[in-house]
Order: structure tokens, then sequence, then C-alpha cells
């Protein structure tokens, strides 16, 4: 399917721009890190991890550096949930900065 088609809406766009080459973006992926010392496992969708890995060249520093840095600025306002902290971070930096 053509990404040129018309769309009914902004969605439609969207799914007719996902192709099947791009099923691994949907697919969750587990990688273990230390957070001060700490060891924890996050399971995102490679899509996330994608954008991780670019705000952490956009940084200059490592995807753990990264984490780690997320961690310890966004748990307070969001009870923990490293995950979800993480996926509203690629979220607010693909509306800016992309």
């Amino acid at each position: 399917m053509s990404i040129f088609l018309k769309a009914n809406s902004a969605l439609d766009h969207i799914f007719q721009a996902c192709t099947t080459e791009q099923i691994n973006e949907f697919i969750p992926v587990k990688r273990g890190f230390r957070i001060h010392g700490h060891s924890t496992t996050l399971r995102l969708e490679t899509a996330f991890w994608s954008v991780l890995e670019e705000m952490a060249r956009d940084e200059n520093i490592s995807l753990s550096a990264l984490i780690e840095k997320i961690h310890d600025t966004c748990l307070v306002a969001n009870d923990k949930n490293l995950a979800s902290c993480l996926r509203v971070i690629c979220l607010k930096y693909l509306n800016l900065y992309a």
C-alpha cells in the first residue's frame, strides 16, 4: 500500500504509512541496566529503544546514562513507572526535535 494514498484522517495516513517491514518496531524488547548500582530490566517496543538511542547520541552519553538521567528526573512525577516515563519522554522528544 502506498503512503501517497489519500487518507480520510491522520490515523488512516499513519496506518497506510506502516508497512509489514516495520513490524519489528512494535515488538517489545527487554534490556537490562544498572541504575545507581541496582539492576533493573526495562521492556519497551523497539521503536522507543530507537528514539532513546538517538537521544543518547544527541546528548553524547551512553544509553545507560540517559536511562539513569531520566530515572532521576522523571520518577517523582510518575510514581516510579520508569517504562511509562521513557515512553512519554520519547514522544516529547519527537514532538520537539524531530
